[in-house]
């Protein structure tokens, strides 16, 4: 089995150059006349070739595709426990980078197996893991995988009471592509409890944490068991931009239909990033935020439908880097 950030994941695809000018040249003729004509015709073909190749390439622009998913140590609604299809539910968005939640390691629950580490196997990519607890002869925690190598990770101990199950925010630091930025990811699992008080402490830590550098590109993901409009989650939002901040309303159940997200008013909180029309919204508690606003626009939000692999949907997230915005 792979140790976590070992599994090689599929690098970028290459790019096309310029095609180089390939062909027959002109036919030779005999003759001045003829050596004249067949000189000007190859001068002029190198002239374009060197024009062609000369020509500037637009840069695609970098779009990432981040999916966020509480697997619940693969334990469906049928109470299967079942990774490979956790697996297929993973990779039918084709993510970039996973925040991953509930993830077991060697627990009696999951029959042994190294969940993160054979995720990371069947979809190709690299892998940390943030313990949270021991259990059952094994771990577990949070965790994240990546289409690009990891270069260092923090798993960070958030407050919580004896009472309650300790929670953990996992954070790595990675180069999106060859000549992309460097950016910081973090995958979390905030308190489930109806105890407001101990969330919003997790919500402040988790957000102090992770904000003493404003000007770092970074994007947090994970299972909040938050509701919008939350003191908790307002508070994480006073620094970071939520890609779904209009979720679901307070007592509503269930994804709604796709629906127009109106922007909130000027100047409150955060800059406003550009937002696309449509946004189909997704499960309350599990959300995909990003800083700085303004070098990032959200392309797509939106539940993936399947609500049986785990007992949440996966969120998925397209985000596309502005440089120098």
């Amino acid at each position: 089995m792979p140790r976590d950030g070992d599994a090689r994941g599929p690098g970028r695809r290459g790019r096309r150059g310029a095609v180089p000018c390939q062909g027959r040249g002109p036919k030779l003729r005999s003759g001045l006349g003829g050596d004249l004509k067949v000189r000007s015709a190859v001068l002029s073909g190198l002239v374009l070739c060197s024009l062609i190749g000369a020509r500037p390439h637009s840069a695609e622009p970098l779009t990432l595709r981040v999916l966020t998913y509480n697997i619940h140590h693969a334990e469906g609604r049928d109470g299967r426990v079942d990774l490979p299809r956790i697996a297929e539910v993973i990779r039918s968005a084709q993510p970039d980078l996973v925040a991953l939640q509930e993830v077991d390691r060697g627990t009696a629950r999951a029959g042994g197996v190294d969940q993160l580490s054979e995720l990371a196997r069947m979809l190709g990519m690299h892998a940390e893991f943030g313990k949270t607890i021991d259990l059952q002869g094994g771990a577990y925690g949070v965790a994240i995988i990546s289409r690009w190598p990891l270069t260092g990770s923090d798993n960070h101990t958030l407050p919580s009471s004896p009472d309650y199950e300790p929670r953990t925010a996992l954070t790595v630091r990675f180069r999106a592509g060859e000549s992309g930025p460097w950016l910081s990811f973090t995958s979390t699992h905030l308190d489930n409890s109806r105890d407001a008080d101990e969330k919003l402490g997790q919500a402040r830590h988790l957000s102090e944490v992770l904000t003493q550098d404003d000007a770092e590109p970074a994007i947090l993901a994970g299972d909040f068991n938050a509701r919008p409009g939350s003191d908790a989650l307002q508070t994480i939002e006073t620094r970071w931009t939520n890609a779904l901040p209009d979720d679901l309303p307070p007592g509503a159940s269930g994804p709604p239909a796709a629906t127009a997200v109106a922007p909130p008013a000027p100047g409150a909180g955060v800059p406003e990033p550009s937002r696309p029309p449509q946004q189909r919204r997704g499960p309350r508690g599990d959300f995909v935020l990003f800083r700085p606003a303004d070098h990032w626009r959200v392309l797509e939000s939106r539940s993936i439908d399947d609500n049986v692999a785990s007992d949440h949907r996966p969120v998925l997230t397209v985000l596309e880097w502005i440089e120098g915005g």
